[in-house]
């Protein structure tokens, strides 16, 4: 795992920093902009995270564990994907850091960053569903 290989976003959304927070730890609002994702966890420092679902008919289980979790401002978690054909061991599990940075009562400034890929076409392809995945979280939040 190349912990130089990052993808990254970020983007301004008008809320409060709780609905952005909902978004990022409600299993329902996950699902909507991760592709239908079902995520399992209680979101506590050291537990597990089961991400699962089927995309394009490949049934996938990636997983990870709460490394961070600070409520309303930042959470990070370690990520095993699947498909990325790696030993799931600790050394092969990339960071996902989500940070909320408030610049008023009502406008949050979400940004997302991981970091560890095993080759530069999955940290491309990462990089590249960032923007939309990010789009479709402020969408949802702004809309509720």
């Amino acid at each position: 795992m190349d912990r130089s290989l990052k993808a990254s976003a970020e983007i301004i959304i008008n809320a409060t920093a709780e609905e952005v927070w909902d978004a990022l730890v409600n299993p329902e609002k996950i699902k909507v902009y991760l592709f239908g994702t079902e995520t399992i966890t209680d979101w506590k420092v050291g537990s597990p995270i089961i991400f699962q679902g089927v995309y394009d008919g490949y049934k996938y289980q990636d997983k990870g564990n709460v490394l961070e979790n600070v409520p309303n401002q930042f959470l990070k978690y370690a990520y095993w994907a699947q498909y990325s054909g790696l030993e799931d061991k600790e050394e092969n599990y990339s960071h996902v850091s989500l940070s909320i940075k408030s610049l008023s009562p009502n406008q949050q400034q979400l940004s997302w960053l991981q970091e560890g890929f095993s080759k530069p076409e999955m940290q491309d392809h990462t990089q590249k569903g960032l923007p939309d995945i990010l789009n479709s979280i402020k969408d949802l939040v702004e809309k509720t």
